[in-house]
């Protein structure tokens, strides 16, 4: 009986022992399919929020549908890939034929999906901080705040806003901020234009870096082509080399403010305000405008040219002239007609 009984004991510890070998097979099987499957919901975002744990991570990827795999298992994957303990908080995307192993790799990364926003060239400061209020992935922090203390807050010395920051597209990660990215846009225009003004030609009629970005503003303003705007600022060096007022449109338009109603009349050209450059001499007292690489360059590399007038063709284009009867011409053939 005794010896039975041992028999049944050692029976009962081999089938256990069997159980328990097969059920580990079985969930390593399962695990290695894990590993090698491919992630449902391609293109869709998950996030993992800061402080928040692998498990909790798991449960939003099997609400999406975007995994049905046990906590366990992502434990397991991510200790062997060892990245159990470098996984970022942030918005990430499920890109096609993703794994779970790329996916985790991307979250220890930190490759966060990232956002665009692009600066204009030719914008004015206060369009730039509408387009930036109405950027949803941007954390507002300038709402209300007035254009001194944003300068302040993005380190500028310049007392005015306008022309500081540099037309670009700028990618961004969501929670990023409003003044995150004009400190960016700033401080790339500071570096741009430290290195182009090294650069410039001898003899500009330019005080420093500041003028070359009134002057700049001005150009951006004048011309849509891009190859007319070398040829735009060799015509107001001329002007100002020779003390002549530039005379130009943009000026005297950003100068009304919000009394301009899109019809420039000569009422407006005879009004002398600080920006109307009809009625006074050498540049406007601040840029008009954000002005684009392209536009530095030509105000510090502009044109060689005896041209000393421009007037619109009417197709986005310009016809320069040396002399005012030259000029004349072309006003009666492009403006008048």
């Amino acid at each position: 009986m005794k010896q039975a009984g041992r028999v049944r004991w050692v029976l009962l510890l081999a089938l256990t022992a069997g159980a328990l070998s097969a059920a580990g097979f079985w969930a390593w099987r399962e695990y290695q399919r894990f590993a090698l499957s491919t992630l449902r919901g391609s293109d869709s975002i998950v996030i993992l929020k800061r402080g928040e744990s692998l498990q909790s991570f798991v449960a939003q990827l099997n609400d999406r549908g975007v995994s049905t795999a046990p906590a366990w298992q992502w434990r397991l994957l991510a200790q062997q890939m060892q990245v159990a303990q470098k996984l970022q908080a942030g918005e990430y995307r499920i890109g096609n034929n993703a794994t779970p192993r790329s996916l985790l790799q991307a979250v220890a990364d930190g490759r966060v999906v990232q956002y665009r926003f692009t600066i204009l060239e030719g914008t004015r400061f206060r369009d730039l901080r509408v387009a930036l209020a109405n950027t949803p992935e941007l954390e507002s922090t300038l709402t209300g705040l007035a254009e001194s203390d944003v300068l302040v807050r993005v380190g500028a010395h310049e007392t005015h806003a306008e022309g500081l920051f540099l037309p670009d597209t700028y990618f961004f990660p969501r929670g990023f901020s409003d003044l995150d990215l004009l400190k960016r846009a700033y401080w790339a225009q500071k570096k741009i234009l430290e290195q182009l003004w090294e650069k410039r030609q001898d003899g500009l009629p330019l005080s420093d870096p500041y003028d070359a970005v009134i002057l700049a503003s001005v150009i951006e303003k004048e011309t849509g082509q891009a190859v007319e705007r070398p040829l735009i600022a060799g015509v107001f060096v001329n002007r100002l080399r020779q003390g002549w007022r530039l005379q130009t449109d943009p000026t005297v338009i950003y100068g009304l403010g919000d009394v301009f109603d899109g019809n420039l009349k000569r009422v407006h050209l005879e009004t002398d305000t600080p920006y109307n450059t009809y009625t006074r001499f050498g540049l406007p007292p601040t840029p008009i405008a954000l002005p684009s690489r392209a536009a530095l360059e030509a105000a510090l590399d502009p044109q060689s040219t005896e041209a000393m007038f421009f007037v619109a063709k009417g197709d986005g284009s310009h016809q320069f002239s040396r002399t005012l009867e030259e000029h004349n011409r072309a006003v009666r053939e492009y403006q008048l007609r």
